[in-house]
């Protein structure tokens, strides 16, 4: 089968190359400049470009039925305002606010009618606390408020807006590439409130409760930060680890995403539904090498993973069953990487290759199955030497697999239900390189 290669697969490539060359066109400086000497303390702020799924989890107070979930994905953009504090040597306090907007999205189309549910813009305003793996970069966490803008539009005259608040958690990795500018890597994990009042808001004549909808958002940003006064001295004095990135590597890590299968059901007047989403996390483990050519750093690895990353609809008992899951359980990728050290002891990176993925569907005979398929993975991460022999780092990948025909797997007629997923997924791994 042939891969559904789409323009988001092609944007979110494009998001990560923007950000390396605009890292690469300071590469002279970089190396002499992002020195001890960088100041973090201090006001910021900063311009970015992400990616991501959301995953909507419908359910109702009159029923014991429910779905998680209903996904979407796209991309968006950000603008950041901040100010960090360094309370010691190597660790930093610091708020943040911020406010995006994008593309990420639920679609549908069928017979002529398309309706799509999308993240306009929205805000977040948090806190994060930091510490310096080297006097260059930083790893830290963040949390906080969001607040996100729905919209619901379709071609029948029926529309809608709604906002819901909520929470962000993440992860991330800033590292300075000259003397006033930092480049970042970050996740989030957002959790909206539940909307139990989505319908009659709509003005339909039903309770509160008739159906409630939870939200939830995982999302990856590649972003570059101004620094007013990280130049002016102050910064760390300890040593920057001395490394040479030449060598076999074996590493592990822990990440979490959220896959969005594309259903399409051709004698249903051709509909389309992108789509049923899902979410949860993997652990990962990973063998590679790279080459070091002065600048630049070229390598390829291979990756094995356990997901639990899964579609959930809770049935109640309904018909003896409880639940089916749609579920991502192993996989594993062959990957090649080329990135460009930003500064002494970090690089970031661009990578691209072959992707596998079991899948199996957790259901009463004869609807249970389980099929692989192959497809593709690009992504973008910073990686940063703890030591001689360590480093750490944080990572996206964009992974689409081939189409799934369920009468490969399911008793049906063949061309009834296809299914083409794609995954958004984050790790942060460490790895050991031997020599």
């Amino acid at each position: 089968m042939l891969l559904r290669i789409s323009a988001k697969s092609v944007l979110l490539g494009a998001v990560s190359a923007v950000a390396l060359m605009s890292a690469a066109q300071a590469a002279d400086v970089v190396q002499e400049q992002a020195a001890p000497g960088f100041n973090w303390s201090g006001v910021y702020v900063g311009f970015g470009l992400g990616a991501g799924a959301n995953v909507h989890k419908l359910s109702s107070d009159f029923v014991p039925v429910s779905l998680n979930g209903i996904g979407g994905e796209g991309v968006y953009g950000q603008v950041t305002a901040g100010y960090d504090y360094m309370v010691s040597q190597r660790f930093l306090l610091g708020g943040l606010i911020d406010t995006h907007v994008g593309t990420i999205k639920t679609s549908l189309d069928a017979g002529g009618f398309n309706a799509d549910i999308k993240e306009t813009y929205g805000f977040d305003v948090g806190m994060r606390a930091g510490y310096l793996l080297t006097p260059s970069t930083l790893g830290y966490v963040l949390g906080g408020y969001a607040w996100q803008k729905y919209k619901l539009d379709s071609n029948a005259g029926i529309g809608f807006d709604w906002d819901q608040g909520g929470y962000f958690v993440g992860a991330g990795v800033e590292t300075a590439i000259n003397s006033n500018w930092t480049l970042k890597g970050e996740y989030r994990y957002t959790r909206f409130s539940t909307n139990d009042s989505l319908l009659s808001d709509a003005g339909l004549p039903v309770p509160d409760g008739t159906l409630n909808l939870d939200t939830s958002r995982h999302t990856f940003e590649v972003a570059a930060s101004y620094r007013f006064n990280a130049n002016d001295g102050g910064g760390a004095s300890f040593e920057t680890p001395s490394y040479n990135w030449t060598g076999f590597y074996v590493g592990g890590g822990l990440g979490a995403g959220a896959v969005v299968h594309q259903i399409e059901i051709p004698p249903l007047a051709g509909a389309k539904f992108n789509g049923l989403g899902g979410e949860g996390v993997f652990g990962e483990a990973s063998i590679g090498y790279d080459q070091d050519m002065g600048s630049w750093v070229v390598g390829g690895l291979v990756d094995a993973r356990l997901s639990g990353i899964k579609s959930k609809l809770e049935l109640g008992g309904f018909l003896g069953v409880d639940s089916i899951n749609l579920n991502t359980d192993y996989g594993f990728d062959v990957l090649g990487r080329i990135g460009m050290k930003v500064n002494e002891a970090t690089l970031a990176y661009a990578l691209a290759g072959y992707s596998w993925q079991h899948f199996k569907l957790d259901a009463p005979a004869p609807l249970d199955a389980d099929w692989g398929s192959s497809g593709f993975s690009v992504g973008a991460g910073l990686e940063t030497a703890l030591s001689d022999k360590m480093t750490v780092g944080i990572e996206y990948r964009y992974s689409q697999f081939e189409k799934e025909d369920f009468s490969d797997a399911l008793p049906i007629p063949s061309g009834l239900a296809m299914a083409t997923p794609s995954f958004h997924t984050v790790r942060i791994d460490a790895k050991y390189k031997f020599n």
